[in-house]
């Protein structure tokens, strides 16, 4: 997607969907798995895993998007749309 490939974008989009759906299916171990990525260097990552763990983690949850959402570009307003959709 960052490239302007949305072909492509949705192919990688359905692969990280099916991850998550994988992890999920693991119950509390595979929602740890998943927090792990609340410290990856890239902040787009980082507001995939929190935008997917605000029901399961929500105070790790916030504070990683409010953090990204602080910043400038798109993914510090995917993070500020999240919370604003969960309603903090």
């Amino acid at each position: 997607m960052w490239r302007g490939d949305a072909k492509t974008g949705n192919k990688h989009a359905k692969k990280y969907g099916a991850a998550f759906d994988k992890l999920r299916a693991h119950g509390d171990a595979g929602r740890d798995a998943l927090a792990a990525l609340f410290k990856h260097p890239r902040p787009d990552v980082r507001v995939m895993a929190a935008a997917h763990l605000l029901r399961y983690r929500t105070a790790e949850a916030k504070a990683v998007l409010e953090d990204v959402a602080k910043g400038e570009g798109l993914v510090s307003f995917k993070a500020g749309q999240a919370l604003k959709r969960w309603g903090a």
